[in-house]
């Protein structure tokens, strides 16, 4: 089954387009080919436009617009294009091999972004790999199972490891707490490696977990769990769920009658959380890879751009925008060559590149590095914790 397709073909320059020749096993580009002048940069971007991620997908499709047009408005990559091809994975890990599929073998793109979840790289990235296709993951924050598919596979993405542990960390020096219960979906990759990481961190900062429940990402009644959580008197709970699942707890601990701190993952950083979560939301505490508050120009500059064309930023969209910018330089980094191995090899040259998530690198092995912060929800909007 084929999901639709959003296609940018946004020109920097008004120059006839030709792809640059593929060679052997039929890839975008060979890895020492100077492209044409004007020539094209096909980006394939997977990302889940509808299913349990949808909100995450779209955050991600507003971030990748707005920099393709950017990169291609900027002519800043002497005639290459980039030229972006969307395609839904539906949250799934059926539909992200299928997309992955056909980026490889019949869109010959240079390089995928996505998928969404950490669920469905685990399933699509290894196709990848065997292709020689590189991928650099915008949301993928599972600490384990994602670069060590194999040396395509990048990301720009700070995992739950990089997160989770200085978010307990502030919150207990804020709140001062020294009990906790946790509550987790058992049944995706992302949530279960958000558990782990929670739990290790609270062992870190010797808090006694009295109790731990789980839930499964169909469910909508939460009351059970949180029932037997609030028996035990936590003085925080602290939660790895999806965007909607998270705001469904939230709502509903709040009018069980639990009154106190709440700790949300990274599944968590959405305006969808608070929208749907509503005033149940206030206070809620959460570790971030993107630190709006932040006045460095590269990320004043995307606010603003993001602003004029409609779009409340997230960490998401910031993700996904700077996602396009590491692509670019790494065009840069490879001497404007196009090949999928011009692309990989170009990514291990990125360091200190300006981006809204801050200075970024890769760090040896691939994943990202910048500084992670802590918001906190205030009056129906994310703030940083300072």
């Amino acid at each position: 089954m084929r999901f639709g397709r959003w296609s940018l073909r946004l020109a920097a320059v008004a120059l006839p387009l030709a792809l640059a020749a593929c060679k052997g096993g039929g890839g975008a580009g060979d890895a020492g080919g100077e492209p044409a002048k004007g020539s094209s940069l096909k980006i394939g971007a997977a990302l889940s436009m509808t299913g349990a991620a949808a909100t995450y997908g779209q955050s991600q499709k507003n971030g990748l617009d707005a920099a393709t047009e950017e990169v291609n408005g900027g002519n800043t990559l002497q005639g290459v294009k980039l030229e972006l091809l969307v395609e839904d994975d539906a949250t799934s890990k059926e539909q992200g091999i299928n997309v992955f599929q056909r980026f490889i073998n019949t869109d010959k793109v240079s390089v995928i972004i996505g998928p969404t979840l950490s669920t469905t790289a685990t399933a699509a990235d290894p196709l990848a790999q065997q292709a020689r296709v590189p991928v650099l993951a915008i949301s993928n924050t599972s600490p384990t199972g994602i670069t060590d598919i194999g040396d395509y596979i990048w990301r720009d993405s700070l995992t739950e490891a990089q997160v989770v542990p200085g978010a307990v960390k502030k919150a207990k020096a804020k709140i001062g707490f020294k009990t906790a219960a946790v509550l987790y979906g058992n049944d995706d990759v992302f949530t279960k490696a958000g558990y782990d990481v929670m739990k290790k961190a609270l062992a870190d900062e010797n808090v006694t977990v009295v109790d731990t429940q789980t839930f499964a990402k169909p469910d909508r009644d939460f009351s059970a769990q949180l029932t037997a959580i609030k028996g035990k008197n936590p003085e925080i709970v602290v939660v790895s769920a999806l965007a909607d699942n998270a705001a469904a707890i939230v709502a509903q601990a709040r009018q069980l009658g639990y009154s106190g701190p709440i700790l949300g993952g990274n599944g968590f950083n959405s305006p969808a959380f608070i929208k749907n979560a509503g005033p149940a939301a206030e206070g809620v505490l959460v570790g971030t890879s993107w630190n709006s508050a932040s006045t460095a120009p590269a990320n004043q500059r995307f606010k603003e751009l993001m602003q004029k064309r409609g779009v409340n930023p997230d960490q998401f969209t910031a993700q996904a925008y700077s996602g396009v910018l590491i692509v670019a330089e790494a065009v840069r980094k490879a001497g404007f060559k196009t090949g999928r191995d011009d692309i990989k090899n170009g990514f291990a040259q990125v360091k200190d590149l300006d981006t809204p998530l801050g200075k970024f690198s890769f760090t040896p092995t691939r994943d990202a590095q910048h500084q992670p912060a802590v918001q906190q929800v205030k009056n129906g909007k994310f703030e940083i914790v300072q």
